[in-house]
């Protein structure tokens, strides 16, 4: 068992570090997975855990997880009411700010691009631009809604594709993508409390892009 990095943990919830490249749950690709971390930290503690949400294997940052079914179901029922901000480090220039709004679909090979057909699934993501160079932009962004990739293809969309996509964007060299899962606030759902986790934006991001806003 890896060393978890505990960010946030209570009574009924846990929040914890996801590295990029480690699966949030075991698939048939990833033999070593967030999940299995969390359960052996929790397990030794005669506590459970249940997944409240998932990021991309190649997304790194928060991961929610809760210590009781009814905990978890609260929450994701509430989804929509989290605010859900990524990091992101893109190629090229963009507005200071901006929403991407479309209807997303998936293929036979699990790829999934953005339409006007209504009969996919709406997607809406809103940005601000922090810093910007010649090459790079690095940008807040906030998701109004939780569609798998969504990110990833508005910012192809958007012809800023995020730096280290190999999916969605382009062969840039990094062995990594530059997106990171970097804050999660919610009204906690037994106690009430307004519970804001949040992370500073990594070194390498900002030697990439520079601080010049």
């Amino acid at each position: 068992m890896k060393k978890l990095k505990i960010l946030y943990e209570d009574k009924y919830l846990i929040a914890v570090y996801k590295d990029s490249g480690i699966a949030c749950i075991r698939d048939n690709k990833h033999y070593h997975n967030l999940y299995s971390d969390v359960y052996d930290y929790l397990h030794k503690k005669n506590q459970k855990v249940f997944v409240v949400h998932r990021l991309d294997v190649d997304t790194s940052g928060i991961v929610l997880f809760a210590k009781n079914e009814s905990v978890k179901e609260n929450i994701q029922l509430n989804w929509d009411n989290v605010i859900r901000e990524y990091y992101a480090l893109v190629h090229g220039k963009c507005n200071d700010s901006g929403v991407i709004k479309s209807y997303l679909k998936e293929t036979k090979t699990l790829y999934t691009y953005s339409t006007n057909d209504k009969n996919g699934k709406y997607a809406e993501t809103h940005y601000e631009k922090l810093y910007s160079n010649e090459n790079f932009s690095l940008l807040k962004i906030i998701i109004k809604t939780g569609r798998k990739n969504q990110i990833r293809v508005h910012m192809k969309d958007n012809n800023t594709p995020i730096v280290g996509d190999k999916k969605y964007g382009i062969k840039d060299g990094y062995k990594k993508m530059f997106l990171e899962a970097s804050r999660l606030f919610f009204v906690h759902p037994v106690t009430k409390e307004r519970i804001n986790i949040s992370l500073s934006i990594r070194n390498d991001y900002l030697k990439l892009v520079g601080n010049n806003k």
